[in-house]
Order: C-alpha cells, then structure tokens, then sequence
C-alpha cells in the first residue's frame, strides 16, 4: 500500500479524531482558566483558610502524574456509584490538571507587578477586591498570555493519553487504524504531521494574539 493511499485512508478518521482532540483541548483550557484565575486570587488574596485549600488543590494536581488523575476518574470513581464515559474522564480530568497550573502561571504574572498599584488604589478608596479586578487581574492576564500558549500547546499534545481510557480522540483513532492495516510507521507518521500543523497554527494564533494585546512598553527597545 502506498503513502497516498495510506492518507487517502486514514486521513478522515483522523481528522474525526482530531476534533475531539481539539475539543478536548478547547474545553480544558477555557474552563482550566477560570478555574485558574479563581486558585490563583484564593491563593493570594483569600484568607488563610481558603488559601490553604486553594495551596492544597493545586500541589496535589502538580504533584501527582496526569495518567493517575486519569485512572482515578475513569476506573477508581466507580467503585463508589459514579461512573463516567471516557470523553467525561478525559475532560474533568485535562481541565483540573490545567487549572492547577494554569494558576500558578497567573500567579506568577500577579507577582511581576508592582505592590505600589496596590497600595496606590488603596489610598484613592478602592477596596483590595476592586483592585484585584480592575487593575491586577487585566495587566496580569495580559503578561500571562506567553505561558498560557505553552499550556494550550501542551494541553494538545497531552490530549493524546486520554486514548487509554478510551476516549474517541485522534491517537486513539491512529492506533484503531494501525491495528487493521498493519501500517503502524505510516499511520503514526501521519498523526505526527497533523500534530505538528496544529501546534504551528496555534502557535501562531496566539503569536499574533499577544502582540495585539502586549502592553505597551514591556519590551526592551520599544518606544
């Protein structure tokens, strides 16, 4: 069989794969996000109770493997009545993942700005919530948008794993498809480049994306 015919294929049932990997990818990012930005103000701005939880949710999502998280949901929720499908599993899970680290990401874009604005919004009567909205959160949401790429990138690469749970995403449809023509090189091959096209097109979405929302004098040399 040749390459051509391998595509010919192959090409629509990846393709039908592909569009549960970008959902899946869309949906942990997005929800990830809020997710991230609620952490992340509990964690530094909350009281300490609140801050401690928010500390505990996040480090144990760090700290333990996304195929674990994976494995508890899929397999380990049933055995107390709750059973979910493996697209389910795969987004509760790819989304808590995210949020965990997406806010540590916003964190850290908090803490490059200035405690002077702050103090600044305090003295004009401002609340310390009204200043975490208004003047914190819109600087530190636009600084984070470089890490938010590579969370986005590496949600759509990670999607990949959540074929062994079973859910219906593009490496699941690749393997599906390798194991009836024996093509396993080609057939993955294939997947590979689709991969890469993606990623590229995303990259450069978000490229464009974080020029036109940069601050402006946050690069050295620019006037």
């Amino acid at each position: 069989m040749s390459f051509i015919q391998i595509v010919q294929q192959s090409l629509p049932k990846l393709l039908n794969g592909l569009i549960v990997t970008v959902y899946l990818t869309l949906f942990a990012a997005g929800v990830g996000f809020v997710l991230g930005i609620l952490l992340c103000v509990g964690r530094v701005y909350a009281n300490k109770f609140v801050s401690f939880l928010c500390v505990g949710f996040i480090e144990l999502i760090r700290g333990t493997p996304m195929l674990v998280q994976l494995f508890i949901l899929y397999y380990g929720l049933p055995v107390y009545g709750l059973r979910l499908s493996p697209l389910a599993a795969a987004l509760i899970g790819f989304t808590i993942n995210s949020a965990a680290y997406q806010a540590e990401y916003i964190r850290g874009a908090i803490q490059s700005i200035g405690v002077g604005q702050l103090r600044a919004a305090h003295s004009i009567g401002m609340t310390k919530w009204q200043a975490v909205r208004l003047i914190i959160l819109p600087q530190a949401l636009r600084r984070v948008i470089p890490a938010w790429t590579n969370e986005f990138i590496y949600l759509l690469k990670y999607t990949s794993m959540a074929y062994i749970i079973g859910a219906p995403e593009m490496m699941a449809q690749a393997k599906f498809i390798a194991s009836r023509n024996f093509e396993f090189f080609r057939v993955y091959l294939l997947t590979a480049f689709i991969y890469l096209s993606v990623v590229w097109l995303s990259a450069h979405l978000f490229s464009l994306l974080e020029r036109k929302l940069r601050i402006p004098g946050t690069i050295v040399g620019e006037r």
